[in-house]
């Protein structure tokens, strides 16, 4: 059995290029240049790392609702010739469908 992916990010997070690797969902620490984050502060780091992807859900929603840029850029071009503003309209419904919190 491996160490969860959230513990593993947790431990990244509190002590970036540490050296430590698992057995059997058992933290062996390596890493002579840093302590080993405690059960709490790697608990508590897992609240604090969900709490910043949740909060930027929007982000994640619109990413994958806005044009493809070859077709923004099209856009851009036909609303300067035409005097229209399509892509500023499309941008906007994808902005208020996914408003930022």
């Amino acid at each position: 059995m491996t160490l969860e992916p959230a513990r593993v990010l947790a431990i990244l997070s509190l002590r970036p290029g540490a050296e430590f690797s698992t057995h059997d969902d058992v933290i062996v620490w390596a890493d002579k240049s840093q302590t080993q984050p405690t059960e709490d502060e790697i608990n508590a780091e897992i609240v604090n790392i969900n709490k910043a992807w949740d909060a930027k859900e929007y982000q994640r929603k619109r990413a994958i609702q806005y044009p493809n840029l070859a077709e923004q850029l099209d856009m851009q071009y036909w609303d300067k010739k035409n005097g229209t503003n399509k892509w500023v309209e499309a941008v906007d419904k994808v902005k208020s469908d996914n408003p930022k919190p």
